[in-house]
């Protein structure tokens, strides 16, 4: 793919966002007199197992109502535990006749980021909306595939950045929204654990949006942009590989992200040692939050004093709810598709100065 420069994508960004019907049209299709919207999980791993499946027990606005599997050994263990009807039941080759099911509304994309685009746009060819889990994809052109599909079915679409929905992250942009500790001059932070993936883990395989960078790498990355409300102009990386199982893929990367304000982002992912911090610095104040990313006990405090507590409820049914409302009431979602393929335009430029020996490279 030809390079993208930063006039061009805005362009573009723009002319998606003209287009689509994701930002409070009258057009999007909206449930009618219902209490919860139905969603169906596409991709019964880890994540939606153990995580999503369960929060959705706590939501409010939105249900565990139907599931999209290539395993059919997990059917009846779902089935049973989660009351799921046998003409809610689908595989990736039949999924589009979830279009006919009124008691579908959102089809929410788990597999692999490597197969996010495979999948989303199908989703969204079935007039359901569609919630993507982060990173959107690996790559701008797919990412924009996403997008212009969304768009061309009318549907909304959301990418699950499940720390843009968690009340002390929410809380302390705010804070840096409102100055509060003067113009932000250096941002830190890291987000890895120590793995050690199988050949056959998705983690490992390039074609699938394997390495750290694209599992872990995102959380800094992202909180980068969020904190600062700032577009990265410029970026220098360096990939680390240790081990031999990660050899095709980034098992550590480091990246710097210049901004416009001159403020400067130090970030480090890693799948062979754990990091979860976060700090930022000032002209007169601070701030630290540690963990940063983690599923509960985000907390923190401020040069100042201020103490942010761990959020008592669940991140995940958080996200959903908000997510959910977003549709019910036809109003902008917290993190559009825009915000998905921002972060992996910066991921390429990442990985093109990683390659290049930590060359700059502008955005």
């Amino acid at each position: 793919m030809s390079k993208l420069n930063r006039r061009e994508f805005l362009k573009t960004t723009s002319t998606v966002i003209a287009g689509t019907s994701l930002f409070g049209s009258p057009s999007i299709l909206i449930p009618q007199k219902k209490k919860k919207l139905g969603v169906a999980l596409v991709g019964l791993g880890y994540y939606s197992r153990d995580l999503l499946a369960p929060a959705l027990l706590l939501t409010e606005h939105c249900e565990l109502k139907g599931i999209v599997t290539g395993s059919p050994d997990k059917i009846p263990v779902w089935q049973e535990k989660y009351a799921i009807k046998d003409q809610n039941v689908y595989d990736y080759e039949s999924m589009h006749r979830i279009a006919d099911n009124d008691e579908i509304d959102v089809l929410y994309i788990v597999t692999p980021s490597g197969l996010h685009a495979r999948y989303a746009i199908k989703a969204a060819e079935t007039g359901k909306h569609v919630w993507c889990e982060k990173p959107m994809e690996t790559s701008v052109k797919r990412c924009s595939s996403i997008i212009e599909a969304a768009s061309k079915n009318k549907v909304q679409l959301t990418i699950g950045y499940r720390m843009q929905h968690e009340p002390n992250t929410r809380q302390l942009r705010k804070m840096i929204r409102d100055e509060h500790f003067g113009k932000i001059a250096e941002f830190s932070a890291n987000a890895g654990f120590r793995g050690n993936h199988g050949k056959n883990n998705w983690r490992v395989i390039k074609e699938l949006g394997g390495g750290a960078m694209f599992d872990m790498g995102v959380y800094p990355l992202n909180a980068a942009r969020y904190f600062t409300g700032e577009e990265p102009i410029a970026v220098r990386a360096e990939k680390i590989n240790s081990r031999p199982n990660y050899s095709e893929v980034d098992e550590e990367m480091h990246f710097e992200l210049e901004f416009p304000s001159g403020a400067v982002a130090t970030c480090k992912t890693s799948f062979a040692r754990g990091m979860n911090d976060l700090k930022i610095k000032g002209a007169s104040g601070s701030a630290e939050l540690s963990p940063f990313q983690s599923y509960s006990g985000v907390q923190g405090s401020t040069s100042d004093g201020l103490v942010f507590s761990p959020f008592k409820g669940n991140q995940q049914a958080r996200q959903m709810d908000d997510d959910a409302l977003a549709i019910i009431n036809n109003t902008n979602p917290l993190v559009p598709g825009e915000e998905g393929l921002r972060d992996i335009l910066v991921v390429e430029a990442i990985f093109k100065s990683a390659s290049a020996q930590g060359s700059r490279v502008s955005i």
